[in-house]
């Protein structure tokens, strides 16, 4: 079951960074589907594909390493580092994906810049500010 859940996330990031873009995702995601973040709020699968495609035109050129990929039940993390096309910015990223008879079902990422990891190795520390 672990495998099977890793090859349908590493299909869907294939697909997504392939020609095919969104459209080519869209079917590897349940309609009930829903994406949370960081900060509590959630989208639905129709605004989450929205919202990615919108990502994708001015990241057309961003190179994604996958660096960890593991699994557990129907849970799927994947960790990958992103060079940003003209910057260069590379960010690290943790995607941790949910699959529910064979489609992505629900997700939830972190996304931090490279360049904010050493502040953000201190924040607990309430005498430093907070990163801005």
């Amino acid at each position: 079951m672990s495998t099977d859940n890793k090859s349908i996330v590493q299909q869907a990031l294939s697909q997504l960074l392939g020609p095919g873009g969104v459209d080519a995702l869209e079917p590897l995601i349940r309609d009930d589907f829903v994406h949370h973040r960081p900060d509590s709020t959630s989208s639905t699968k129709a605004e989450w594909l929205a919202a990615v495609g919108a990502a994708l035109v001015p990241l057309a050129d961003m190179r994604v390493e996958i660096r960890h990929v593991l699994a557990d039940g129907d849970h799927v993390v994947m960790h990958t580092r992103r060079w940003l096309p003209e910057t260069g910015a590379e960010v690290a990223v943790i995607d941790i994906l949910r699959v529910d008879d064979g489609l992505i079902a629900e997700a939830w990422e972190i996304i931090e810049p490279t360049s904010h990891a050493t502040a953000n190795l201190s924040w607990w520390d309430a005498a430093r500010p907070a990163p801005a």
